[in-house]
């Protein structure tokens, strides 16, 4: 498991003012920025990868080569002979899913069949936009992204500007993230999406 973070601001801070040091203790906000692992099961969708370690679930980039190359999420449970449609290729193993289990912030436990992405029918995800618009330019999303990116490193998975907000992948969040974000640059700028979802 990963040590705790401090806050979004703080560190975005620490990093715009090196030379004159910076606080330790964020004066207000979330104190980390560690999402607390889901208490129930969870589904997330992407390229399952055996290179030869062991089984990972890659929700973010996935290389097009022949094997595929992605780093992902550690797999515990999973049964490659319980699947008819993986490929086999030059000491790898690989195919798209979607996996439920239950995820304790470093590993995926497997608790049910993989589904094959080909076959998978996931319920619609309810837009928290409502479809209004946000307000940031361009530029503004621009910076705000680079935050983003400079603080969470590749917990992001993929970001993006759209319809006046950021919208940003993270393999989980349950709030702390999505809250750090409405803190450091307001409450409409930035969308925090998890890849994986909880079941029920």
């Amino acid at each position: 498991m990963r040590a705790p973070r401090i806050a979004l601001s703080v560190l975005v801070a620490c990093t715009v003012a090196m030379t004159a040091g910076c606080a330790t203790t964020p004066a207000a906000g979330p104190a980390s920025l560690d999402p607390e692992p889901p208490t129930g099961e969870v589904v997330a969708q992407g390229t399952v990868l055996d290179a030869g370690s062991g089984p990972e679930l890659c929700l973010g980039a996935v290389a097009e080569s022949a094997p595929p190359q992605c780093s992902g999420i550690p797999l515990r449970g999973w049964d490659w002979a319980a699947l008819t449609d993986a490929t086999v290729m030059s000491g790898a193993t690989w195919g798209t899913y979607a996996v439920q289990g239950r995820y304790d912030g470093s590993a995926l436990t497997v608790t049910a069949p993989a589904v094959p992405l080909a076959l998978y029918d996931p319920l619609p995800v309810a837009d928290p936009t409502g479809g209004v618009a946000g307000t940031a330019d361009e530029a503004e999303l621009r910076d705000v992204e680079q935050r983003v990116h400079d603080t969470l490193g590749d917990e992001v998975l993929a970001s993006g500007a759209y319809d006046g907000r950021l919208w940003v992948t993270v393999v989980w969040d349950d709030g702390t993230l999505q809250d750090a974000a409405d803190a450091e640059f307001g409450s409409d700028v930035v969308v925090v999406q998890s890849a994986m979802r909880e079941v029920g």
